[in-house]
This record gives structure tokens, sequence and C-alpha cells, in this order.
């Protein structure tokens, strides 16, 4: 995405620590008016994550770039110290066939390591396999996540429709380690 730097001022930062960080870093997408007059917006923390691009377009375009947005910041997890997104786990899950359209990640302590438990819904058709194929699809989900998140989780399939569905946005996670 191209920035109209004659607009805005962009920056990325650490979330955490609010440090400018150089270009191609990812971070936090901060962006400063620089037309408006009446109510102008000075280093607005957008809550993006992602990262400015360096170098030219292809498309010839000579305003800066910004990368795909990876997540918010407000969204992001952390598990025994590794950064992840609900996205990411949701982008590795549709794209396994025989998994549904719900899932549920639950976080919990466990001799003071944090537990990343993912039930996912079968769809209809992989819930009438066997016993071992079902244990295998979980492997692959277990191993796939795993690649993708860099944390090992739990992996539980559940039957189709016996997740909670909610009205409106989607509640996705559960964080019970405040709890404890």
């Amino acid at each position: 995405m191209h920035l109209w730097e004659d607009h805005f001022y962009p920056e990325i930062i650490d979330p955490a620590s609010g440090q400018v960080l150089p270009v191609g870093e990812e971070g936090e997408l901060v962006l400063t008016t620089l037309k408006r007059e009446a109510m102008p917006l000075i280093r607005y923390r957008t809550g993006d994550l992602t990262r400015l691009l360096a170098g030219d377009c292809p498309c010839g375009r000579t305003h800066r770039r910004i990368d795909r947005i990876k997540g918010r910041s407000d969204d992001m997890l952390i598990i025994n110290g590794v950064n992840l997104f609900p996205i990411q786990i949701e982008k590795t899950l549709m794209a396994i066939p025989q998994v549904g359209h719900n899932y549920l990640i639950e976080i919990s302590k466990d001799n003071y390591m944090d537990r990343l438990e993912v039930k996912v819904e079968l769809n209809e058709e992989a819930f009438r396999g066997t016993l071992s194929e079902l244990e295998r699809l979980a492997s692959r989900v277990t191993a796939e996540l795993q690649s993708e998140l860099g944390v090992r989780p739990v992996v539980r399939l559940v039957e189709p429709a016996s997740l909670p569905v909610s009205e409106g946005k989607a509640q996705r996670v559960i964080d019970r380690r405040s709890r404890v």
C-alpha cells in the first residue's frame, strides 16, 4: 500500500516501548496528518502491525509503502515469550479442508508456563472418519500451527456446532491466565 506522504507522516514503533523502529522492522503504524487544519492527528497510534518497505515500487509511484497489515497490536498474545496473533491461527486452520469455520483459543497457566489450547470444530465429512484418521488430523493441525506460531499448541478436535457462537463479533480467545 502506498502512503500519501504529502498528507501523512508515517512511523513504525515498538508497541510496548513506543520507540521508533528502523525501516523494514515490523511494529505498530503511527501516523501524523500534515494537511488537516481543524483537527490534526499527531502521532496517532493505529494499532495496526506492519512495516515500511524500502526501495522503489514496481508500479513507478514514489511514495513510501507499507506491507500488508499483519494484525493488531491489541490482539497480540504472548505465549511463553513468543508473540502471536489469533489471525495466524485462523489462517492456518482455514487452509485445512477437514476443519470447520469455528474454533476457540484458550490460554491458561500450567506449572508457571503458558498453555495454548486450540479447540477446532471439524466439518461434517471429517467427523465421520475413523479414530485413527482423527488422530492423524489432530497431529497435522498441531504441526501446522506449531510451524506457523513457533509454539506447540494443544489441539482438541470437537464435533461440528459444539463450540459457542456469538452474536456479532466472534469471541475466539479466552485468556484464563489472569484468573490463576
